[in-house]
């Protein structure tokens, strides 16, 4: 895959805490940069944020 990473698959630059190793960096790619979570996104944990983040990736899949 030339750019990105398959759905699903976790970012390298996850860290261990769950938290991008890249985020205030010219590096981190522009979806990742353009991406503005909000309360429905999140929801109230981490399993509805996955799913949330499932549909969106289906929804705008080329």
């Amino acid at each position: 895959m030339p750019n990105g990473k398959p759905a699903g698959v976790r970012c390298v630059q996850l860290t261990e805490d769950l938290r991008c190793a890249i985020f205030d960096q010219p590096k981190r790619p522009k979806c990742c940069a353009g991406l503005k979570p909000d309360p429905e996104m999140c929801g109230e944990d981490r399993e509805y944020a996955l799913v949330w983040i499932a549909r969106l990736e289906i929804a705008t899949a080329p």
